[in-house]
């Protein structure tokens, strides 16, 4: 789950992250009024859940309220198209009205969780402003990493060590500290999975800045983060994502026209991978789980069909615990809701087969028999 900026920045400075002074604004009034309260000065930003907003002209300086209320006039109800929206883009709904920051120095500081040992991993950088996976690329020597164990946390040591290796002023080092460690604090009280600082200033006044902030958060633990919940963004989701969430199906919306359906991230990877082998382009990730009900395959299959793109799907599914009588039911009673009229392919394996496909058979449906993974995505991509 992601936050906007403005919300990200609430959260930070909650665990004592020093942020500027800055409130959201839904209309030009509001933006002017904000800006007016900062003293006639402010930075306009864009507030949608995509990075590159700055190259997009998703962030003006205004330095007076003429300039804000031009500016957020321009914003407002624009679609801002960022390398990471796509070429769809995002609509600007809402704006960050924040104070004019004296900048010194900007810098890179971020968190995230390394698989391979483990553990929390805090980089840093002297490249702030730039897109970290640009740094990483060009130059990886520049990229400054912490393990924390742990047991312990981020201890100070860590932290004046980055602060050392990133040339942050002496005079500042304990300012930096501070930061680091309230920003650790803060990813692991609210279950983060990234949490990005780019940049990090130091300010003409002597102080350490989040000039800007991202918060990413592990969907798994929003169980136990009702607060953050409360700030989701359903305008900034895929609403096919979202209506998937509601019946415990996990679905990523792609750019193909093949719709997906399988159950296993696993066997759903190797699915799309082998479409792909053979010329076709997946249309979405969807597993359906193992404990997949009627109704679950059902609505899955609503899903991938109200995306436009789809020209035709394909089913793959394993029965372990997921029984294939369950599924043949499923897309039956799916295809007969919508009026099915795109090709179907279907393999099945596993728990329940000869039931799942002789359901299948006398269903009087159009629907391709497979044999083989790969015999299913050749004849999915041959029909569409």
């Amino acid at each position: 789950m992601n936050i906007h900026e403005y919300q990200a920045k609430a959260v930070l400075a909650q665990y004592g992250v020093a942020v500027p002074q800055g409130k959201v604004a839904f209309t030009v009034e509001e933006a002017v009024e904000v800006a007016r309260e900062l003293g006639g000065k402010a930075v306009v930003k864009a507030q949608i859940h995509a990075g590159g907003r700055g190259k997009a002209g998703g962030v003006k300086l205004a330095r007076s309220l003429e300039e804000v209320e031009e500016s957020s006039r321009a914003l407002l109800g624009k679609v801002l198209v960022t390398h990471q929206t796509g070429p769809a883009g995002k609509v600007v709904k809402r704006l960050l009205i924040e104070q004019l920051t004296d900048i010194k120095k900007e810098y890179y500081i971020g968190l995230v969780l390394d698989r391979a040992i483990g553990r929390i991993v805090m980089m840093a950088s002297a490249e702030g402003g730039m897109e970290i996976e640009e740094v990483a690329a060009k130059t990886p020597e520049k990229i400054f990493r912490e393990q924390i164990d742990p047991a312990t946390g981020l201890i100070p040591f860590q932290a004046r060590n980055l602060a050392f290796q990133i040339g942050i002023p002496s005079e500042l080092v304990n300012k930096a500290v501070k930061f680091m460690m309230a920003l650790y604090a803060a990813f692991v009280d609210k279950d983060c999975s990234i949490a990005e600082i780019n940049p990090l200033v130091v300010t003409g006044d002597g102080n350490v800045l989040a000039l800007d902030a991202k918060l990413n958060f592990d969907d798994n633990s929003l169980y136990r983060q009702p607060q953050i919940q409360e700030l989701r963004d359903l305008d900034e989701e895929d609403p096919k994502e979202t209506e998937a969430t509601k019946f415990g199906l996990t679905y990523i919306a792609l750019d193909g026209n093949i719709g997906c359906m399988v159950n296993g991230a696993g066997l759903a990877m190797a699915t799309m991978d082998t479409i792909k082998y053979y010329g076709g382009e997946p249309a979405n990730f969807l597993d359906v789980g193992g404990g997949a009900t009627e109704e679950k395959v059902t609505e899955a299959f609503k899903i991938i069909l109200s995306d436009k793109n789809v020209k035709g799907i394909l089913v793959n599914i394993f029965g372990g615990i997921m029984k294939c009588d369950i599924i043949a039911n499923g897309v039956i009673a799916a295809a007969r809701q919508i009026g099915l009229d795109k090709p179907l392919v279907v393999r099945l394996e596993g728990t329940n087969v000869d039931l799942g496909k002789k359901i299948l058979n006398e269903s009087e449906l159009n629907i391709v028999a497979a044999d083989s993974l790969a015999d299913a995505a050749q004849k999915m991509v041959a029909l569409v």
